[in-house]
């Protein structure tokens, strides 16, 4: 019976153990705490808009690229119809 107690309380304090590495109690107290919770994702938002926004420029920018060296390569029909998307971009610009 002995052993079984060893054995048992082992196993409490390897659970109690885990649930501490995994921050539970900080996950929970982040939970009641609403202000802070709306903070934190009014934050993440933010800042995923901004990532967002710069990433579509980088894309939109490597694409009116490579349409501009299309372009450049005078494909009878592609080139034309390339051309005419570019110079729509450039004056919204």
């Amino acid at each position: 019976m002995n052993k079984m107690n060893d054995r048992l309380g082992k196993k409490v304090d390897d659970l109690s153990l885990s649930i501490e590495k995994a921050k539970i109690g900080e996950y929970v107290d982040l939970m009641n705490d609403k202000k802070k919770l709306l903070y934190i994702n009014f934050v993440i938002g933010i800042v995923r808009g901004f990532g967002m926004a710069i990433g579509f420029t980088i894309l939109g920018a490597l694409v009116i690229y490579i349409l501009q060296m299309i372009i450049d390569l005078d494909l009878p029909l592609i080139g034309s119809f390339i051309s005419e998307i570019v110079k729509i971009v450039q004056e919204n610009l």
